[in-house]
């Protein structure tokens, strides 16, 4: 018996904060930073970690990884800093 499909949004919920999307979905955000970062073609990117085939539907695949790198990239950017602030010890 395999592991289930993963389970993701065409497009990630748009939010100033994070999101339990968001948090769930931490790992994907940095293996697309990841894989960006290493120059991967974006449909070498959606057929690894969101398993779906890019020749079935290109506009949607392509929706789906632009749109999750972009959130990925807004949390690089600024919503890390939520969750630092959440790692601090309360005083």
């Amino acid at each position: 018996m395999g592991k289930p499909p993963p389970v993701f949004l065409d497009e990630p919920p748009e939010s100033q904060t994070l999101t339990p999307y968001d948090r769930e979905h931490m790992v994907l955000y940095l293996r697309l930073l990841d894989a960006a970062r290493d120059g991967a073609d974006w449909r070498e990117a959606v057929r690894i970690l969101f398993e779906l085939d890019p020749a079935s539907d290109p506009e949607r695949c392509r929706r789906i990884h632009d749109s999750h790198l972009v959130r990925a990239r807004w949390l690089n950017d600024q919503g890390y800093r939520e969750l630092a602030r959440e790692s601090r010890p309360k005083q």
